[in-house]
């Protein structure tokens, strides 16, 4: 018998994404060997035809270029069949206009998860929320298959889409550049430069100068984004 335990259990950050053969609404899907190369945004809802749920897939939709142009794909995911996922966003792209967005196709695949196989594999039902409904989970994925970021928001609460997309733009440039990003960082404001874990590096730190490199103590220096 499965405990509350095992049912929400998640992988960590630093993990393996956990892999998964799914029908979507955009035909089957083997993950994570159909992205190999790409980051992936893995996303649940709580249920189709929700009016939360509508407003963040009309904003994912509009902005799926913009991941793409990332590198980034979309991936939804609700406890729902592929035909309620069918119905309800010909819904959306016949019938909802909200924000100026309207007539949106939703091109990324939706995940049918009946059995909730793939939710309980993300920990995305938690019994205290709802026994039948995956909670608001996001898990960014990088293209070797490892889980970088996980969110996870209330049903009541509706994701904000440009910090997700702020996020997958750091971990991008934390992995190109080893650099870390400060507090409210946007693209093309000044980065962290990793601190030195020696005697020797704090010296050699203190006692030379770059340009475009400045610190505010020996263990935070910042220097200006090479990209901007």
């Amino acid at each position: 018998m499965e405990t509350e335990s095992e049912q929400i259990r998640m992988p960590l950050i630093g993990d393996d994404a956990p892999s998964f053969t799914a029908v979507t609404t955009q035909g089957t899907i083997n993950f994570p060997e159909d992205y190999e190369g790409k980051w992936v945004i893995l996303f649940s809802h709580p249920a189709d035809f929700t009016p939360v749920c509508t407003t963040e897939f009309m904003t994912f939709a509009s902005m799926q270029e913009e991941f793409r142009e990332l590198n980034t794909e979309l991936i939804g995911l609700s406890i729902d069949s592929v035909f309620a996922h069918i119905a309800w966003l010909k819904v959306i792209e016949e019938k909802i206009e909200y924000k100026g967005m309207k007539n949106l196709e939703i091109k990324f695949p939706v995940i049918e998860d009946l059995k909730m196989d793939v939710a309980k594999k993300y920990g995305m039902i938690q019994p205290k929320a709802s026994d039948t409904k995956a909670v608001r989970a996001v898990f960014i994925i990088d293209p070797e298959g490892k889980i970088r970021t996980i969110l996870y928001y209330p049903q009541s609460t509706g994701r904000n889409m440009n910090e997700i997309k702020r996020i997958v733009i750091a971990l991008q440039k934390n992995a190109a550049e080893e650099v870390a990003t400060p507090a409210n960082w946007h693209p093309g404001d000044d980065v962290i430069i990793p601190a030195p874990e020696t005697m020797t590096g704090v010296k050699e730190r203190l006692g030379k100068e770059e340009e475009g490199r400045y610190c505010l103590d020996w263990f935070l220096c910042l220097k200006k984004d090479s990209k901007k």
